[in-house]
């Protein structure tokens, strides 16, 4: 069993930064896959970012690419979602998401991963 917890979401300005942490459980996290999604009122869950369990390959979706970047500790069991230059449109609840094997490749579908967090509150206003 994985366990995610998410932290670092809050209220700030459009053009402001947050920093969100997932530190997970588990004594072969360097193995796992992970990826930050994000859901609105109303709206599916969508795919934020991913990372190779080594964390030599990232993946960003179109409207976060170039603000966002995903990295991670392994020695620390934790990776981190750095959000610059926030848009309103950002606001969502962001998930933290495990998908516990080796694999080369970025997962961006929801049912690829195994694990999630209870999701953290991102508010960014105008």
């Amino acid at each position: 069993q994985v366990q995610l917890v998410e932290s670092g979401g809050g209220l700030v300005q459009a053009g402001g930064s947050l920093r969100l942490s997932c530190p997970a459980s588990g004594r072969t996290f360097g193995n796992y896959a992970m990826g930050w999604f994000r859901q609105a009122p109303g709206k599916e869950r969508e795919f934020v970012a991913g990372i190779t369990w080594s964390g030599r390959s990232t993946y960003y979706a179109d409207s976060v690419k170039g603000r966002f970047t995903f990295s991670r500790d392994n020695a620390n069991n934790t990776v981190y979602l750095q959000m610059n230059s926030l848009k309103p449109e950002d606001t969502a609840v962001y998930y933290c998401a495990a998908h516990p094997r080796r694999t080369t490749v970025v997962f961006k579908r929801v049912d690829q991963y195994d694990y999630w967090g209870q999701g953290t509150q991102v508010t960014v206003s105008s």
